[in-house]
């Protein structure tokens, strides 16, 4: 597959086929992407918990905060929620390049979730309180990110940016998720 339509597929997803389990090699591999990801100073700090049992997903469910831009939907419902997740943890007293090695790890996440026809959700908005006694998280940690996985149910489509400038992602009458994208010329500001 072309990488930029990799990327393009590797949409973020609310809305997926609860039926469909993930295959059990698929948070342990998705992991050992990221292992072998560059990372900041190759520290290798990122510690992951992958969660993937039915009463688990249920207890870290309630933890997450699901569309900022859609304030009037609570996330999924039952049947649409994700199969797996992935809590990404960091030391607490990591220094300020961690955050580098949290942006590659949910961007490598993501794509290699898409290359096996997966998709996620990245959530920087979460109940800590909540996820940690359910991974049973060391004192030494603290969560930085949760990724949700599952197979995609949202049709996801790239949007050119509206009249206004407004970069809020919405939804059509029929459910369709719409995520405005600035156009190249508008931020590639030389070639030289």
């Amino acid at each position: 597959m072309d990488f930029l339509q990799l990327v393009k597929d590797a949409r973020t997803c609310r809305r997926f086929d609860e039926s469909a389990t993930l295959p059990p090699d698929t948070l342990p591999w998705l992991v050992d992407c990221v292992r072998l990801s560059p990372c900041a100073k190759n520290q290798q700090a990122l510690r992951f918990a992958a969660v993937s049992s039915p009463e688990a997903r249920e207890a870290l469910f309630p933890a997450l905060r699901w569309a900022g831009a859609l304030p009037e939907w609570n996330g999924p419902e039952k049947g649409e929620r994700p199969t797996g997740y992935l809590v990404l943890c960091a030391p607490k007293d990591a220094g300020p390049t961690v955050r580098i090695d949290i942006g590659i790890a949910g961007q490598t996440v993501q794509l290699a979730a898409a290359s096996r026809g997966l998709a996620s959700c990245m959530f920087l908005s979460f109940d800590p309180h909540v996820i940690a006694p359910i991974i049973d998280l060391p004192d030494d940690l603290a969560i930085v990110l949760v990724i949700a996985l599952g197979k995609p149910v949202e049709i996801r489509r790239l949007a050119e940016v509206p009249a206004n400038g407004c970069l809020d992602y919405w939804r059509d009458s029929e459910g369709i998720h719409y995520v405005p994208k600035r156009a190249l010329k508008d931020i590639l500001i030389r070639e030289l």
